[in-house]
């Protein structure tokens, strides 16, 4: 049985489909511009869903299609991709980068996962504590692969004990456990999923006049809500969704053995913590924060010349110190990080944030954003409640089998635009939908910690779905519970509330 060859489907289609458009489409007679942002956005939505051609490739087309179609000028559709976001997302890898070529990473992981205890259900919540915080910070699909083999040598120790049947069950929800603690993780930091760092840019672009989301502001909402969620999820897991033998225990001798192995904290991991500790610091206290009960100064209000630095700033200037800090490991005098590093960066990752960077900028440019708000104007008499839950629900489900950068760069101006027609806050419907892209448990092409614990072949896609599909219903449901407790602690707005920077 052949497969369907959706990747020549969807090239076909995309051509056909754009083309018609920009020929016949103008709903707009006094405006052309609508019709042809329309095309534009439409062949980059089916190949980014079909994935005809690369990913990174497709977010290129705007340097190519805005020129020609007159909607941006070459130099203005250029500056989509290289911003500020754009730093953040690289300043924040170097350091990522930096803990692994250290190790400490995996010092990290290990010393929380032994520390948590022996018994399954709690080494399964060592082992998502440890995922999860290692997404806060460096790439998720890096804290799955590292966390795979750890998992893996003591399910194997666990399959010799007790037989490959008795220790499925246990196999699954670690497996599981790893995943969704990554995914989970990467929620409650901007630097943790690129999802987070799309978001904050398209707001920026969409709503100029609009104060920036910083890294403090957002975590006011993420953390919480990850706390949160990942207990509830291992509650699920252990005890709940994947009932196991409780009479079974996990050797720990395996993360002994591995800690035994890295010997005492070095003192180059010593120098790389300091940094990422004093990032992480300089990241949440930059901007005053209002939590309800207490208010917290910045420091960039000490000085008039920090007023101007920003998120990305920092994350650059942390990550060139690690260009200057000296290492003799092995009696060879050289930095923490070294030249090699750039050839690491996800490009294709900060290409598709330009992509979707300038999607935003051409929705707003060629007046599609106002055309699109028109049409959603017949929304208006539904509670804002039951259009959240369609916006987290539709997310959730459509990046099950999409990407999740790719599919929320499309929908997020178009909520934006959504939330003014209807008189409301923006930030209302952009951030359950960013949470939302996130959230997706079912399908091993979710998210790339679903994939690489899927390659485990521990794991049947029958049960990963059966799993998530609860799952993806739970973190709706704590996705709006969150932003309607932290909404005003994150926005400084009232929910009901319409800003000024959005009229």
């Amino acid at each position: 049985m052949t497969s369907i060859p959706w990747k020549k489907i969807g090239l076909l289609l995309g051509i056909i489909v754009f083309g018609f458009m920009l020929l016949f489409y103008n709903p707009v007679p006094e405006q052309p511009g609508v019709g042809k942002m329309a095309a534009i956005a439409t062949l980059m939505a089916i190949l980014w869903i079909t994935e005809a051609i690369p990913l990174a490739a497709t977010a290129l087309i705007p340097l190519i299609a805005f020129p020609l179609t007159g909607i941006i000028d070459a130099s203005a559709a250029t500056k989509s991709y290289v911003n500020s976001i754009t730093f953040l997302f690289i300043g924040g890898f170097l350091i990522a980068l930096s803990m692994e070529r250290w190790n400490l990473h995996r010092r990290i992981a290990l010393n929380i996962i032994n520390a948590v205890g022996k018994k399954a259900d709690m080494l399964v919540l060592g082992f998502m504590i440890a995922s999860a915080f290692l997404s806060m910070w460096i790439s998720n699909t890096a804290t799955a692969v590292m966390m795979l083999p750890i998992g893996l040598a003591i399910i194997s120790k666990m399959e010799e004990e007790f037989g490959e049947e008795k220790a499925h069950s246990i196999s699954l929800v670690l497996m599981l456990g790893i995943a969704y603690g990554c995914s989970i993780g990467g929620v409650s930091t901007l630097v943790g999923t690129p999802t987070n760092l799309a978001f904050v840019r398209i707001f920026q672009e969409s709503f100029p006049e609009a104060p920036p989301i910083a890294f403090g502001q957002w975590i006011i909402i993420g953390i919480p809500y990850s706390l949160v969620l990942l207990l509830v999820t291992w509650l699920l897991l252990t005890k709940v969704l994947c009932k196991f033998d409780k009479s079974l225990s996990l050797d720990r001798s395996h993360i002994r053995k591995e800690l035994k192995l890295l010997g005492p904290i070095a003192r180059e991991e010593k120098m790389v913590l300091s940094v990422f500790m004093a990032t992480v610091f300089l990241w949440t206290f930059r901007k005053k924060l209002e939590l309800g009960f207490v208010s917290l100064p910045g420091w960039s209000d000490l000085w008039i010349g920090f007023g101007e630095v920003d998120d990305g700033t920092i994350a650059i200037a942390m990550s060139l110190l690690l260009f200057f800090l000296p290492s003799r490991k092995g009696g060879t005098a050289t930095r923490i990080l070294e030249s090699d590093v750039f050839g690491k960066l996800p490009w294709g990752i900060i290409l598709l944030f330009g992509g979707g960077f300038a999607l935003a900028a051409g929705f707003g440019e060629s007046g599609l954003s106002e055309y699109i708000g028109e049409g959603f104007r017949s929304f208006g008499e539904f509670p804002s409640l039951l259009l959240i839950v369609v916006i987290c629900l539709g997310v959730t489900f459509l990046t099950e089998l999409t990407s999740n950068v790719a599919t929320l760069s499309m929908l997020l101006p178009i909520l934006a635009t959504w939330a003014v027609s209807l008189q409301m806050h923006p930030l209302l419907f952009m951030i359950p939908a960013t949470i939302s892209a996130s959230m997706a448990f079912m399908m091993p092409v979710a998210t790339p910690p679903n994939a690489v614990v899927f390659g485990s072949q521990r794991i049947r896609i029958s049960e990963m779905a059966r799993v998530g599909l609860l799952l993806n219903f739970v973190a709706i449901a704590f996705t709006i519970i969150a932003v309607y407790v932290f909404f005003p602690m994150v926005t400084g707005d009232r929910i009901g509330t319409f800003p000024d920077w959005a009229k």
